[in-house]
């Protein structure tokens, strides 16, 4: 007997065509049921999707279907983040309009997306580049502005001298402009900044309470707050050596323990002190400048060559008056970190001891690690930053590095200067406010007005949104808002006079920092929110993005929804309990013998006795099979997501995506496993198929109830511990796991459905309950094939708006035991006995199995002892 073939082209768009005209996906807010959010981190228009992506929206629809089925209300919905440099470039190469380039690219992949079958709710749909969206965000930015919460100051940035904008440091790679390839400079600008670092105590101790998150991205969360405990420290100048008006110099250590190693100090080019001392010195001057030209990110400054230019200046150790120490200029220290200055302990500090053993300033360890001999203790080309006692220390030696670091505070607190102590105690952390103003067209404008005579003057609530002019040329470099005619031009809302609008957008961190808040109520005209439902709503259950997102997005986000708090718009601080960051795709890379790499699709994989080989479909040419990496356009190691859903159905691409890794790590892409996927999906369609086709037969003679037979009851105990295992894993995001149950579970029914494999009379209604069982199983992960197994058997509406099937609990339990059996301590066997038996049966059955007796030798048994259900220890 054989089953027509699966047909997943035409399946698929029947059913998505079904599940749009019933709207089955869209969620309601005033629906009584529990609520369930799942969100993945919303795309880039870049005009097509990519396996990535296809990975990310099957985990978030696997989970939303499967909470839908469970009885929730989901949420689940979909939009774009829409502005962004890429447009603007975009309309530069192509001459369109960055407007028209996104809403075509998101056309297109909102297409793409539709065909994976995913269970959005497009009823919420927005991009941030719509203005009925940024009109909210300028309204929220003016509460952030009257709340304290967003200012205006003077920074040093990394500008892009040919994109001619503002970078953030994670835009700086190796010195140059992520996207031009620029060498970055610095440029003191005016700039707008959200203030984040009123909430770094508050945004570091929540971490404690996001139990669903990753370790791993708690832990960079936590790095980059970066809270240190330490002491600021008064270093007196010599006047001797000090340029007119400056006295002290002021450093931040969370290492005092270690002033008596002590070899120089150093300040950053922007420190008042090194003003002031490049204005009296030209040499100086050029040094200052030629640092200036490198970026300020700090992974530049930490790679780069460490650099200094002594200035003349020397500091007076707090400790010894006599003891002065060079002040130096350096390109490793930075203003916006601490106080602009550090006192460098080289035997002690990496950085520090490349610098003196460059400046040949020598080294003293101070600290030395237990055990080893502090007369012998030597520092060369490797500081030493482990624990141990203090050493040439005076009255700290001998002291632990925790107490010297006491000691040290004690003292310099109770010294003073002046009416000052020269030490004070200090929590410093590393986090910096958020600069969010950008020199570019594309993005939200910046809702102020520069007023001649009020200064900064907000735009009034009934003249928003600030809408960008569609009317804008590209012709010259910068910001387009800058050259246009008469956009920036205005009349201050507060006295009349002429005046000229921000033209600075803001960062597009911004859009995404509370478009998941959007989503809960995106049709409130009047309001970013509306608070009872985004309350009642939020926050979000399960967040799915990239590992590459685990900083600066959501901690621009856990930053903002605070400040929508305290602004009145919502009443939450955390926007996200459940957090998963998923791997990548990966696949393997081919090369031409001339270097030119060439994409999978042109080429084709041979095995032999040799193993594997790669020919050129198009030459016959071999191909090296290069590494597996992550796809990418510059190696052409990527896969179209529309070829692989026209070849083998999207069904098939979202299985193997489940399928063949954990989700938290990568997937490697092979056209082996692809075709496995494509074989499962066949072999769950003709177990459906052969059972539509046989039910009527007397293949099955039992149809009265479930537990008619052993045989029936031993299937029904199958069914009902695979789903629960299958529920537990997709509970968990396990979805390799669950998938592997599945494989399992199908190999077992292929045994009950198929009349060669039967080996007796079946209960009907316990192959029925499998088969049912399986169909709502897969539903979230297959759902077009679940539709159409669903449809065959004859089962009322959809599956996908199916219950999920209730777990027997009284089937998990199995009727008998298995015990492991010693003699005298030592394993003999097992013996395998009903759950409910008595100690006396199972001593029985075990003192019978002939193991036990040859290892007794005769001998009398002096007791046994029953540990329950697990072991059983003879003792002769």
């Amino acid at each position: 007997m054989t089953a027509e073939r699966y047909n997943a082209r035409e399946s698929e768009i029947h059913w998505q065509r079904e599940w749009d005209e019933e709207a089955i996906f869209a969620s309601k807010n005033d629906d009584p049921r529990p609520k369930y959010y799942v969100l993945e981190m919303f795309p880039y228009p870049s005009g097509r999707i990519h396996m990535g992506h296809v990975r990310n929206y099957t985990m978030g629809d696997v989970l939303a279907r499967f909470k839908r089925a469970k009885g929730y209300n989901v949420l689940h919905p979909m939009g774009w983040d829409a502005f962004g440099l890429p447009a603007e470039n975009a309309a530069i190469e192509r001459k369109v309009a960055p407007k028209a380039w996104t809403y075509d690219n998101i056309a297109a992949m909102k297409k793409q997306l539709k065909s994976i079958g995913l269970s959005l709710d497009w009823a919420r749909e927005f991009a941030t580049c719509d203005p009925s969206y940024y009109k909210h965000q300028q309204k929220m930015f003016l509460d952030m502005l009257a709340a304290g919460l967003a200012e205006r100051e003077k920074r040093k940035l990394n500008w892009d001298p040919v994109d001619m904008t503002v970078l953030a440091n994670e835009q700086v790679i190796d010195g140059r402009g992520w996207r031009s390839g620029a060498v970055v400079e610095q440029r003191e600008m005016s700039q707008w900044v959200f203030k984040i670092t009123k909430y770094s105590q508050e945004l570091l101790e929540a971490l404690d309470g996001l139990d669903r998150w990753p370790d791993k991205v708690r832990l960079m969360q936590r790095n980059w707050i970066g809270r240190s405990e330490g002491l600021l420290i008064r270093f007196a100048l010599d006047p001797a050596t000090t340029p007119a008006g400056e006295s002290e110099l002021r450093i931040f250590t969370t290492r005092p323990d270690t002033l008596f190693g002590a070899k120089f100090m150093a300040i950053s080019a922007d420190h008042p002190l090194a003003v002031a001392a490049a204005a009296k010195n030209p040499k100086l001057a050029e040094f200052v400048a030629d640092i200036k030209k490198i970026g300020t990110a700090q992974s530049i400054i930490d790679t780069a060559e460490k650099q200094g230019f002594d200035t003349g200046i020397k500091a007076v150790h707090p400790f010894d008056p006599s003891w002065k120490l060079p002040v130096y200029v350096a390109n490793f220290v930075l203003m916006e970190y601490g106080t602009g200055a550090i006192f460098g302990c080289p035997a002690h500090d990496q950085r520090d001891l490349d610098f003196v053993n460059k400046y040949n300033l020598g080294n003293v360890p101070v600290v030395c690690p237990e055990g080893q001999d502090p007369k012998t203790f030597v520092i060369t080309d490797t500081a030493y930053d482990g624990d141990g006692r203090m050493i040439n220390s005076r009255f700290l030696d001998g002291m632990t590095i925790e107490a010297a670091k006491e000691e040290v505070a004690k003292r310099l607190e109770a010294e003073l200067r002046g009416n000052a102590p020269v030490g004070e105690r200090q929590v410093n952390f590393r986090l910096r406010d958020w600069g969010i103003s950008r020199q570019r067209y594309w993005g939200c404008p910046i809702p102020v007005i520069h007023c001649p005579t009020c200064d900064v003057v907000p735009v009034p609530d009934d003249q928003l949104p600030v809408t960008l002019p569609e009317d804008v040329s590209f012709d010259r470099p910068g910001n387009a808002l800058d050259h246009h005619p008469t956009w920036k031009h205005v009349n201050c809302p507060k006295c009349g006079a002429k005046a000229v609008r921000e033209t600075d957008t803001m960062d597009t961190f911004v859009d995404s920092s509370w478009y998941f808040a959007r989503f809960t109520d995106p049709w409130n005209k009047d309001a970013p929110t509306t608070p009872d439902i985004a309350n009642r709503m939020m926050p979000v259950d399960q967040y799915i993005g990239g590992v590459e997102h685990a900083i600066l997005h959501l901690l621009y986000s856990r930053f903002f929804t605070r400040a929508m708090k305290a602004t009145g718009h919502i009443d939450m601080s955390e926007p996200f309990a459940g957090m998963f960051t998923q791997g990548m795709v990966v696949h393997e890379t081919y090369q031409k013998a001339d270097g030119a790499w060439v994409t999978p699709a042109e080429v084709r994989i041979e095995v032999d006795g040799n193993g594997r080989r790669a020919v050129l479909l198009a030459t016959g040419e071999d191909v090296a099979i290069g590494s597996i990496e992550k796809m990418s356009k510059s190696k052409k190691n990527t896969v179209d997501p529309d070829d692989i859903i026209a070849s083998y159905g999207a069904d098939v691409a979202r299985w193997f995506m489940l399928s063949d890794s954990p989700p938290d790590r990568d997937v490697i892409w092979s056209e082996e496993g692809v075709r496995g996927a494509k074989r499962f999906v066949e072999r769950v369609w003709r177990i459906v198929q052969t059972f539509v086709q046989t039910r009527g037969q007397p293949l099955y003679t039992e149809k009265s109830g479930l537990t008619d037979s052993e045989q029936a009851l031993a299937l029904r105990r199958i069914t009902h511990k695979r789903l629960a295992r299958i529920t537990e894993d997709i509970e968990r995001l396990s979805f390799n796991t669950a998938v592997a149950q599945i494989y399992d579970f199908v190999g077992v029914l292929r045994t009950v459905v198929d009349p060669e494999k039967v080996a007796g009379p079946l209960s009907f209604a316990a192959v029925n309950e499998a088969v049912i069982v399986l169909v709502k199983i897969i539903s979230p992960m297959m759902p077009h094939l679940a539709e159409e197994c669903w449809n065959a058997l004859g089962q009322p509406g959809l599956v996908s708006e199916a219950d999920w099937p209730q777990i027997e609990r009284d089937l998990l339990v199995e009727d008998s035991v298995t015990l492991v059996v010693q003699v005298n301590g030592k394993k003999r066997g097992d013996v395998t006995v009903p759950r409910a038996a008595q100690n006396a049966d199972i001593e029985a059955a075990v003192l019978a199995l002939d193991a036990v007796k040859a290892a007794l030798g005769g001998k009398p048994v002096r007791k046994v002892i029953v540990v329950p259900m697990r072991i059983v220890n003879v003792v002769g």
